[in-house]
């Protein structure tokens, strides 16, 4: 038992990251609990159960989803639901926390755009067996043209806080750093399959994680309730 715990960990170094930044996200929390991001260590748990559950399909039978042993391995589908759930979370936090109007109705459409996409794909591609990455990409943009917009109306505001005491500020930069090559590594994988190993991609897709929760972090302990937005 010790042993697999261990050879665990090797193997999937980052996903202790996610319970860090939860434990760091939970001591922080009343800096922005009566924020749009009071839910966000909900999501920071649900990404770290959904790795678990990931490695426990994949290596253990009692948790595998098909009795055929070409597919029993395939967890791909948790993941698929927790892209859906993690768009639309942030969607949710960036719509609530611009305030032109015409931006929130950006946002909105950019949502409609992304869920419409994951709709269609489900006519080509089998969300149990595959990733739904045209749709990932999709809602990737979206994502970053959410961030845009939220840093384009950040910029034009005179606070009397550093930038770097705003909570959202962090969580922003974590995304889009991951954002903006998330999509393209997972299309690579897929289709140029041969570029994702000789350049061993899988590799780069984990620093970036790893960024993007060291990002959410500092902001956990840099931020403070007065000067988030």
């Amino acid at each position: 038992m010790a042993q697999e715990f261990f050879e665990f960990l090797k193997e999937h170094y980052f996903i202790p990251f996610y319970f860090v930044t939860w434990v760091i996200a939970v001591f922080s929390y009343r800096k922005y609990f009566d924020t749009v991001l009071k839910y966000l260590p909900v999501l920071i748990a649900y990404t770290f159960f959904t790795e678990l559950l990931g490695y426990f399909i994949k290596y253990h039978e009692n948790f595998q989803f098909f009795s055929d042993e070409r597919y029993n391995w395939h967890n791909v589908i948790i993941y698929n639901i927790y892209q859906v759930v993690v768009f639309s979370f942030f969607y949710w936090v960036y719509w609530k926390t611009v305030v032109t109007a015409k931006h929130k109705t950006w946002i909105k459409y950019g949502a409609i755009i992304t869920f419409v996409a994951y709709l269609v794909s489900l006519f080509f591609q089998d969300p149990f067996h595959t990733n739904l990455y045209y749709a990932d990409l999709v809602g990737s943009l979206v994502l970053l043209f959410a961030i845009y917009i939220y840093a384009k109306e950040k910029r034009a505001d005179k606070s009397a806080y550093p930038l770097r005491q705003n909570l959202l500020f962090w969580i922003s930069l974590g995304l889009a750093i991951f954002y903006l090559f998330f999509p393209f590594i997972f299309l690579i994988g897929y289709l140029k399959y041969e570029i994702w190993a000789q350049y061993n991609l899988q590799t780069i897709l984990v620093i970036l994680i790893v960024l993007m929760y060291a990002l959410f972090s500092i902001g956990f302990i840099l931020g403070k309730r007065r000067a988030f937005r």
